[in-house]
Formats: structure tokens, sequence, C-alpha cells
């Protein structure tokens, strides 16, 4: 996370104030490792789908490992590892299990807790570092229409594009929703253009999605990014999970400076200020993530 937030000016938005206070992020995952110094004061809600318990625990530490890229507080190491928006606020929603796997009924069930919940906690943002693939079409076209409702309903919803790229259309459920803002991943310690096709990290999901939708919308770090661990420390990760956050980070300081944003109006200002690598665009969509040229304008 330090190289990443050197990447995007994070300290520098954070000393101007943008922190992304009183956004809350819902994290639809393997669930939290609440009691990491990192994470602990940003919980306001827990939920577990599996146990339809109101708690969460994250044996798999998937879950975690985002949450901290969002919004962790990066108390443990006096910062260095901090989120992209430590004063945001996390609502965990367990879909998961320990072994990172689930059914797609407890996903919907998640998104269904999600937007029946919406005004009580005042939910901004859905991360879903999570997708299905090669799953029932009936399952999928539901899916898809559950985070269609959340976006209408006003909620930013950023998904992963998957980690089944090079190949084309090989989006996950629901990064190919047409709405949705779905995020590929690159490699922030290499340069650009790693060979003359490809800037981006190979397993990075391509679209077009079957109905010829060009995905992803955006690009992000996902490669060796460390962030919390569900041992109380930090670990590095790797994939679309990673970059996801990233990006969901960088909307929660944009509705932090700017609240009455709406999802439409933030997939406006994500492809007005990306940066355009050359590539296909179904390979990068806008671009590479360059939120923080819109954040830090007077």
């Amino acid at each position: 996370m330090n190289i990443v937030r050197r990447e995007f000016d994070i300290d520098v938005l954070h000393a101007k104030g943008i922190k992304g206070k009183n956004i809350n992020v819902a994290v639809i995952d393997t669930g939290v490792f609440v009691n990491h110094i990192d994470l602990k004061d940003s919980v306001i809600m827990q939920i577990d789908m599996l146990s339809k318990r109101r708690n969460s625990y994250d044996i798999n530490g998937h879950g975690t490992h985002i949450a901290g890229i969002i919004l962790g507080r990066g108390k443990l190491l006096n910062g260095q590892y901090k989120g992209i928006a430590p004063e945001a606020n996390l609502i965990s929603v367990k879909v998961l299990d320990d072994k990172g796997k689930g059914k797609i009924n407890d996903v919907m069930n998640g998104l269904d807790w999600i937007i029946r919940n919406k005004e009580r906690y005042n939910i901004s943002i859905v991360n879903m570092s999570v997708g299905a693939n090669n799953i029932d079409r009936r399952d999928e076209k539901l899916l898809i229409n559950k985070v269609e409702n959340l976006w209408d309903a006003g909620i930013v919803v950023v998904a992963a594009a998957g980690n089944n790229g090079p190949k084309k259309s090989s989006i996950s459920v629901p990064g190919n929703s047409r709405k949705i803002i779905t995020v590929g991943a690159y490699d922030d310690n290499k340069p650009v253009y790693i060979d003359k096709d490809n800037s981006m990290v190979n397993y990075s999901g391509r679209g077009p999605t079957k109905e010829l939708v060009v995905k992803p919308e955006i690009v992000a770090p996902g490669y060796k990014i460390k962030s919390c661990s569900n041992n109380g420390k930090y670990e590095v990760r790797s994939g679309t999970s990673m970059s996801t956050p990233i990006v969901s980070g960088m909307c929660a300081l944009l509705l932090g400076k700017y609240p009455k944003t709406s999802p439409k109006e933030v997939k406006d200002i994500l492809y007005e200020t990306a940066i355009d690598l050359g590539l296909p665009k179904n390979t990068q969509g806008f671009g590479k993530l360059n939120l923080q040229k819109f954040l830090l304008r007077e």
C-alpha cells in the first residue's frame, strides 16, 4: 500500500483533509478480522450470510486484506500501510467460506441485505472482489439484476474483472454488468509497457461481455499489494481482487469531498480522468486510474 499511496498522491490528498470521512463501504467477501488494529475502529456493522448471524469472522483473510486497502487506519506501523480512505467506515457482509468459496444464493442474499439496509447504514459503496464464471444463465441474470438494483438505488458498485485472462470475454460475473464499475489489474512495479500487447498482469479478465459491452471500465494496481492480514499483521496478495478496493477507496475519497455525486457521475469522472495506456479497450477500459487528478483540483 505504500507504493500505491505514492502512485495516487494519497498522502497529499490526506493532507488536504480528503480521507473519505463519513462514507460507508460494504465489503462483500470472506468476512473481516475485526480485531485488527487498523480496522477495529472502522466497523459499524458485520453480517454473516452463511450462518445468518450478526457477526463476521475471516479465517481465509481475503476480506480483511480488501478492507485494509479501502480504509485501513494504518495504526500498526505508523501509517506505512494505511488504506486509501482511512476515515471511511466498514460494513462487512460475509458470503464466502473459509476457502474463499461461496454459493450464488449467499451472494444474492448479501446483496438483498444491502439494499434493505442501505438507508439504515447509509451505504454509499459496495466492493465486490468476488466473481463467478460458467454459472447457470438464470443465476447470472439474477446476480446482475441485483447489483444493478444497488446501482439504481444510488450505490456505487465496484467489482473485480476476475483472474481468468488474458483470453477474450473472460470477465467474471457480476463484473460483466453493463452498469457497474469493473476493475482490471496492472503491475505498478513495472514499466507501463511490458510488451507490445500487454501492460496488464496476464490474468486480468478481458472483455467484451456476451452482450459485447466493453469491459473493464478502469485498471489499477493488483500485483503484490500489502495490506491487513487476519493474523493482525500485514500480508501480500495479488489479483483483480486487490485492484478493485483501490478503486473503491478512491471513490470513497471522491464521495467524501463531493457527497452528492451519483454512481453514473462517479463512472463519468473515472472515464474523464483515466490515463489511456494505448491498449485495446477490452483490456484497459478507460485506462489507468487517475482520480487524484480530479480530487486535487482547486
